[in-house]
């Protein structure tokens, strides 16, 4: 590859607006097998598809995190969702990963942890396609349903860890996320309701039947809801506090089922 085919991908991709033009450039040349290949990845990015889905894949927690389009991407912040999660996790803890989209979260933990009993579920077929390939090398079982109902009923009571990026932008707010988030990436993992919270109530309501005594919920928040989360959790029973990263934005509220 010659550096004026390089300088032309750049061109192409800052004329589409793409802001890392220079980083996708090398990434794309790396990554494509044979010329046309190439030129259909640039073609595709110049018009406004996500990095990840041209590549499939995107980096997480050291990770190679494999991605289908239209499954949503794991964004940075997550991983101090994961951070926490590990400081609170055992080997042979069961740990389960609500709302696990490409079931990064999950895998991040199981890699570090090397040996967790891990399930992961995903409302969204897609998703849940996506996440039992991020997750067999872990020996992860991934369950198509809607929240808890997906897991077996043998879990009741039992889990170590739940840990939960449920969706937090309030329905009002998608119209003002990136063109494309809003284009591309799946609606059910981005819109919480009205308020953002939803689906954090969902989680939470139920959190004390499924974790055993002593256990966690970590869900992802944002700064501005924390508040609201807390009094969620705390309303449900469990005992909370709220872990902040301003480096990355990142918000994660933990509540702990109690031991007696």
């Amino acid at each position: 590859m010659n550096d004026q085919t390089e300088k032309s991908i750049i061109n192409m991709l800052r004329a589409s607006g793409c802001v890392f033009a220079e980083e996708e450039a090398r990434l794309l040349i790396f990554e494509a097998r044979t010329l046309e290949e190439l030129k259909k990845m640039v073609e595709i990015r110049s018009g406004g598809m996500p990095m990840e889905y041209v590549i499939g894949y995107t980096e997480f927690c050291g990770l190679r995190i494999e991605l289908d389009p239209g499954v949503f991407v794991p964004r940075r912040r997550s991983e101090f969702l994961v951070h926490q999660a590990e400081n609170l996790t055992c080997i042979g803890d069961i740990v389960v990963d609500l709302c696990c989209g490409s079931g990064a979260v999950g895998a991040s933990l199981a890699a570090t942890l090397e040996r967790v009993d891990l399930y992961s579920v995903d409302i969204d077929p897609a998703a849940v396609r996506c996440a039992g390939r991020n997750i067999a090398t872990y020996r992860g079982r991934v369950f198509e349903g809607d929240l808890y109902t997906a897991l077996p009923p043998s879990l009741k009571g039992s889990v170590n860890i739940v840990v939960a990026n449920t969706p937090y932008v309030p329905t009002n707010a998608i119209k003002l996320l990136p063109r494309e988030a809003r284009l591309y990436e799946p609606m059910i993992a981005l819109d919480g309701g009205i308020e953002g919270l939803d689906l954090q109530r969902r989680v939470a309501k139920e959190a004390p039947l499924w974790l055993a005594p002593g256990g966690h919920l970590l869900v992802e928040t944002s700064e501005r809801q924390a508040s609201q989360t807390v009094e969620i959790f705390c309303s449900n029973g469990l005992i909370t506090k709220v872990a902040r990263d301003y480096e990355l934005d990142a918000t994660v509220v933990i509540g702990t089922n109690p031991d007696n």
